[in-house]
């Protein structure tokens, strides 16, 4: 049996495309176990899973949560908002207080780029990196490339174009370094004032214009814009945004081509993309929430298989 490389998964950059296809492989036999009537399987039923949320989250809390019960492991759900990090505990004392009631894994979400590194030096547990700050969120790439698997049939050799807020985005890093790991060809597209200046060293070209960036690919990936991380104003309106970088039907059927579309959600519908396109048959937005729990679960499941050991 093959296992990871790695003992947390606290971003794709630490990863190898091994690691990928392993996931990949292990997600499909998850997938047919959630289409089954009886949705559960016995694997870790002696592993508990702390999910420690210090920024809010819906669809990846939720994702993580049913995909460790789909396991039959223990789990542990910790908001900051209710405990006492707003008494002034630091991170390493929470973790170690909810360590010490024997927990074997954690899921976090921290508002601070680095947390899950910083935390990975400091105690034992294996640690699954469910966001950090602006920096990455791994799962969210392994099920968008593996989204793109399902629908195309491989990763490699696909045009993948990231559109939106790129600069404040971990889902943008995390799938850049996914889609490059596999093969993929890729460009991000959006205002150049949410353009991180480091961006073309990643081995990605940068499309300003959007009607160019959507004739050239497969794939396009669109981002919301992240006004919790934003301090000032980065284009003049939510208007002139949506007219320069929003998806809309009208703009879709003009193409010489069909083209998938993706979001990994939350939807800001009317801005960067369209009811008539979320909800269209280009869209994967829905296939990509349901096979979040299927790579989850074999995350989860590969890192605990090396906790055993």
């Amino acid at each position: 049996m093959s296992e990871l490389s790695v003992n947390h998964l606290l971003g794709i950059k630490y990863i190898t495309a091994a690691d990928i296809e392993l996931i990949f492989k292990t997600a499909d036999h998850f997938k047919e176990v959630i289409n089954r009537p009886i949705k559960k399987v016995p694997s870790l039923r002696d592993i508990t899973i702390a999910n420690l949320f210090f920024e809010n989250s819906t669809r990846t809390k939720l994702s993580f949560e049913l995909a460790e019960k789909r396991l039959s492991a223990d789990v542990i759900n910790f908001s900051a908002a209710a405990s006492s990090v707003k008494k002034g505990e630091t991170l390493i004392d929470t973790v170690n207080n909810i360590l010490s009631m024997k927990v074997d894994m954690v899921v976090m979400r921290h508002p601070n780029p680095g947390a899950g590194i910083f935390l990975s030096k400091h105690i034992k547990a294996s640690i699954v990196n469910a966001g950090d700050g602006a920096h990455e969120h791994p799962t969210q790439a392994l099920l968008d490339s593996y989204s793109i698997r399902e629908k195309l049939g491989d990763v490699a050799g696909k045009n993948v174009v990231i559109v939106g807020d790129i600069l404040h985005s971990r889902v943008a890093l995390s799938n850049i370094y996914a889609l490059k790991l596999q093969g993929a060809n890729v460009k991000v597209c959006g205002p150049k004032t949410l353009m991180p200046k480091y961006v073309e060293s990643l081995g990605v070209e940068v499309e300003l214009d959007l009607r160019k960036a959507l004739e050239w690919c497969d794939v396009a990936n669109m981002l919301r814009v992240q006004n919790e991380r934003m301090d000032i104003s980065y284009f003049p309106s939510t208007r002139e945004y949506t007219q320069q970088y929003g998806v809309n039907k009208q703009l879709l059927n003009s193409l010489n081509k069909e083209i998938v579309i993706m979001h990994p959600g939350p939807i800001n519908r009317g801005v960067e993309i369209t009811s008539d396109v979320a909800d269209s048959d280009q869209a994967i937005i829905l296939d990509q929430v349901q096979n979040g729990v299927a790579v989850r679960m074999a995350v989860i499941y590969l890192l605990a298989s090396k906790i055993k050991q």
